[in-house]
């Protein structure tokens, strides 16, 4: 990844300078301004500040050595304290090589290697649909889950089926006429129907209940007494949370005998980590924020590390249509069914609207554009640069490169543009597998599409020299790589024709 080979640059040259530094301090990242170059980093604004001499003096001594490596940079220009790196093109012919050779594997890294993930996600209770912010953290959770298992984790993604407490023992005693099945076996099937019918994988759907039945509650309540960690008081049973840095001391079983969610959450967690994980994600919805302080809590209590569990808040959604609010359900009553959505506006467009806001924000879901088939729709943006590729290649009847494709002839502005779009594809991978903002890739995939068509209005791509031609088709087929696997991170369709 050319991060990682700048920063490399960077520790040599200070290396040989006599200049040893920890270069966790130092990062490379893309400016927003690309007159900054295509990479920029901080390094003077750390050194000087450890050799005591200003940023003119340390760039005076840092650039020339920094300029002695000629395989990536083109050159190399000092802004205050930060060194501004512009990227060669004959580096970037190279990279445009590898997509080709990688395909559907360009972009897998080996950040997560031997390292085993539970992203539980969705988890809802089964006495109704699956609502609006069940879609947003499903959606979410299984992008995210892709994504880390680009990066190299392996994942387990996991429902959590609260089928425990007085609301699912209401339900389990209705029977629906002519069947022998409860409402409460009915309402996990649709459940399991409608997370396929989304395309929302899971490989484990857990019980809340089967905690109770194994005993797993009482035996982890039973090591939290061992410990000292709980207490009587006004005849409920409670956890010292406050001793993990928990605002208040919390119940586990209440006056009447009944166990409290935390409970169960509290033997949950051990149960995950018994089965092996090294971390933990949790996507819960805006109702739940008060409950990080007692998980995080537990997690101390119970011996793991700070940052071997993860919390994700997803806040509310909202249907807009011309600005106004729109209550689409009529089954559903004061909530809209996350199905009735996705048939309204179809699958693709449904992902795509659901990810491209952070999950700390809320999302104003705007049906009418979400409708529109027409390149103001985002989706359908993205989409469309998709299949033109495809299109562009069936014309030529070539989907597969030579091997004498000369790509060092792509030296036009939109083309090396365009490959520099590309490999930003790993690093999207490797900063989403690290703070989980899934949004990331959505605007990417806008981002991608914009590259290309522009490209392809700048840069004709079937022309009278072959040779030319040949280097431009296998630059549009690396496009259609990445663009495939962008929106194979989204769980959205990549269509050949529109």
């Amino acid at each position: 990844m050319i991060r990682d080979e700048i920063k490399k640059i960077i520790e040599r040259a200070m290396n040989n300078l006599g200049y040893y530094h920890n270069m966790s301090q130092i990062i490379v990242v893309t400016p927003e301004n690309k007159s900054h170059g295509d990479y920029s980093t901080n390094v003077l604004f750390v050194i000087s500040k450890n050799f005591k001499q200003s940023y003119n003096e340390m760039a005076l001594i840092l650039k020339p050595e920094i300029e002695k490596e000629k395989s990536i940079i083109e050159k190399i220009e000092v802004l205050g304290g930060f060194i501004n790196f512009f990227v060669s093109k004959e580096y970037l012919q190279k990279q445009a090589v590898e997509i080709l050779k990688k395909k559907e594997k360009f972009g897998d890294l080996k950040i997560g290697e031997k390292q085993k993930i539970n992203v539980e996600f969705i988890s809802a209770n089964p006495t109704g649909p699956l609502t609006l912010g069940n879609g947003r953290g499903g959606f979410c959770g299984d992008a995210l889950s892709n994504v880390l298992e680009k990066a190299g984790y392996e994942v387990t993604r996991e429902f959590y089926i609260n089928d425990q407490g007085k609301q699912v023992e209401d339900l389990k005693k209705g029977l629906y006429k002519g069947e022998k099945r409860t409402a409460l076996q009915i309402q996990k099937e649709n459940q399991k129907f409608i997370t396929r019918k989304l395309k929302i994988k899971f490989d484990n759907w857990f019980s809340q209940k089967n905690l109770y039945k194994n005993k797993e509650v009482d035996k982890v309540l039973d090591y939290l007494r061992k410990k000292k960690l709980i207490y009587k008081k006004e005849g409920a049973l409670w956890f010292k949370s406050t001793k993990f840095g928990d605002d208040k001391d919390r119940v586990l079983i209440k006056k009447g005998g009944d166990y409290t969610y935390l409970a169960s959450d509290i033997a949950y967690l051990k149960n995950k980590f018994d089965r092996g994980f090294d971390k933990l994600i949790y996507f819960w919805g805006a109702d739940h924020h008060g409950y990080i302080g007692r998980m995080k809590a537990t997690a101390k209590a119970l011996g793991y590390k700070k940052g071997q569990i993860d919390f994700i808040i997803m806040q509310m959604v909202r249907l807009l249509e011309k600005g106004e609010q729109v209550k689409m359900s009529k089954r559903a009553g004061t909530y809209v069914a996350l199905e009735e959505l996705v048939d309204e506006v179809g699958l693709d467009a449904a992902r795509f609207f659901f990810l491209i806001r952070s999950s700390g924000a809320h999302l104003n879901f705007d049906l009418k554009l979400a409708k529109e088939k027409s390149q103001k729709n985002p989706v359908y943006y993205v989409q469309y640069a998709h299949a033109r590729i495809c299109s562009i290649l069936r014309k030529s009847e070539i989907r597969n490169p030579k091997s004498e494709t000369n790509l060092k002839l792509l030296t036009h502005p939109g083309e090396l543009s365009l490959i520099k779009q590309l490999i930003r594809f790993e690093e999207i991978i490797e900063d989403t597998s690290k703070d989980y903002q899934v949004q990331r890739i959505p605007q990417y995939a806008i981002d991608l599409a914009e590259s290309f068509h522009k490209f392809y209005k700048n840069c004709r791509v079937l022309t009278d020299d072959k040779k030319l031609s040949q280097a431009r088709l296998s630059l549009i087929l690396a496009t259609q790589i990445v663009l495939k696997n962008t929106l194979d991170l989204m769980g959205i369709s990549a269509p050949e024709k529109m």
